[in-house]
């Protein structure tokens, strides 16, 4: 009945598993491991009911009352979460017990019940007559009157009479020491163990929850997993069970084989999930290491467009300071009061941070992102007659990241004054189709002739939307 692939899965796992501790995955995984089988095994016992989503919330973050809605489940919220987390502990204890290298024994066998049931007060009965009642649940003691259930075609399953419980419980310890000794491998004694113990039925209540704890208990101790019964699997586990009832073991142990395999698949996966990390980390660290030299030789490129930009930043002012020559001296003989100037402020200069607004609303109309962190500077002609306005010239980064790519962006606004005497930025416009782009391997003569031709188009446009608000 021996599984030919459990031990080599287990080699596997074993090989795997070291480099698990250190990152924290296999105590993630085993946690909720462990929370799974606190959960279904009370859920397929029917001790309280519990809705999938809530189950799958209480796996992920811990079992907490608040948790669990009312809407979730049949019985208290309270109740169930402290039903829980006893079965939380009771599998917690059968790693320690395997820890403490103690053998198994009657009596922890009761000290296991009493732990699986702690908070539990009743359990089901039937009276003399028949009718289903509630009775006090005696925790760690065995039954004192039969247990026997009554199946849906009228039958009645018996259990082991109550006074041979107590001589039928030793010789099922000793047997399973015997098992021990004679290396029986771990799923054919978990299957034998949980099956003869639920034969025995030694409990009023929650011998299917002590069956399963030492099923758990046999896998534990050859290092493997918890077994976890969903209640999906519940009619498949029951017929595995009756089957045995026949004498036939073989379906229980290779459903404990298969749930084996499960979960070593389960954990060998977060064994690859891991050292897959490990290899991004470490490519990505690589790349970092490439980037940042890449990075580093660009930077003595890159500031070869940031000259190119101070190159046309002047070209901008000169160009600027022509057309308020010209607008001075054919508009200032209507009024000595009409002026009209150039103003510039370079990359990292005390004002260079001004007209950041107009700056990324024009940036925003064109379709892309200005980085005035990385880059920034302006030219600005300002027109002067019955009220303000200004031919803004904005020469800034291109993306999140420069990455030695700079734009120039020509805005036309007026300035407005409002009631309090503040001074706002209205009819505000762009004064190109495109911003003008120039980047780190273009020569500083084949930029500077495309931008004439494209300042002097944004100038004109200026100029014809600052006449239309006259």
């Amino acid at each position: 009945m021996a599984s030919p692939e459990l031990p080599t899965l287990a080699q596997v796992w074993s090989e795997q598993q070291g480099g698990l501790s250190e990152s924290g995955a296999l105590a993630t995984f085993l946690q909720r491991l462990g929370r799974r089988w606190a959960i279904e095994t009370g859920v397929i016992e029917n001790v309280y009911s519990l809705d999938r989503g809530t189950t799958q919330l209480l796996i992920e973050h811990g079992i907490e009352a608040t948790l669990i809605s009312h809407e979730a489940t049949n019985k208290d919220p309270s109740f169930v979460a402290s039903i829980i987390r006893d079965q939380k502990a009771a599998v917690d204890w059968l790693f320690d017990f395997v820890k403490g290298q103690r053998q198994l024994s009657v009596g922890y066998i009761k000290e296991l019940h009493a732990l699986l049931t702690r908070h539990q007060e009743t359990c089901d009965a039937v009276d003399a007559i028949g009718k289903r009642v509630q009775v006090p649940l005696e925790r760690g003691v065995f039954k004192r009157g039969p247990n026997n259930p009554t199946r849906d075609n009228g039958t009645v399953h018996e259990y082991c009479p109550p006074e041979q419980v107590a001589v039928e419980m030793d010789r099922l310890v000793s047997l399973h020491h015997g098992h021990q000794e004679a290396h029986v491998p771990p799923e054919i004694e978990a299957g034998w163990l949980h099956h003869r113990f639920v034969q025995i039925h030694p409990f009023q209540d929650g011998n299917g929850r002590v069956a399963r704890s030492l099923a758990t208990l046999v896998f534990i101790r050859a290092s493997w997993f918890p077994i976890v019964v969903t209640r999906d699997d519940q009619p498949k586990y029951i017929r595995h069970l009756e089957a045995a009832d026949r004498g036939e073991l073989r379906p229980l142990v290779n459903y404990f084989a298969s749930l084996e395999k499960q979960e070593f698949l389960g954990a060998l996966s977060i064994a690859r999930d891991v050292q897959e990390e490990q290899r991004i980390e470490q490519a990505i660290a690589a790349a970092k290491e490439t980037l940042t030299s890449r990075r580093d030789t660009l930077r003595a490129e890159w500031a070869s467009v940031e000259k190119t930009a101070v190159s046309l930043q002047r070209a901008a002012e000169e160009a600027c300071r022509e057309v308020a020559g010209q607008l001075g001296a054919e508009l200032g003989e209507i009024s000595k009061d009409y002026r009209f100037g150039v103003h510039s402020e370079p990359n990292g200069g005390a004002s260079s941070h001004f007209y950041r607004y107009q700056v990324v609303a024009s940036a925003k109309s064109l379709g892309y992102f200005a980085n005035t962190a990385s880059y920034r500077a302006w030219v600005r002609l300002a027109l002067k007659t019955d009220g303000s306005a200004t031919i803004l010239f904005s020469f800034h980064a291109v993306g999140f990241e420069f990455r030695g790519v700079l734009a120039v962006s020509a805005t036309f606004f007026r300035r407005h004054e409002t009631e309090d005497g503040q001074a706002e930025a209205v009819d505000l416009t762009p004064l190109c189709e495109e911003p003008f782009q120039l980047n780190y391997l273009e020569p500083e003569s084949s930029a500077r002739g495309r931008f004439r031709p494209w300042l002097d188009r944004c100038l004109a446009r200026g100029l014809e939307v600052w006449r239309g608000g006259l």
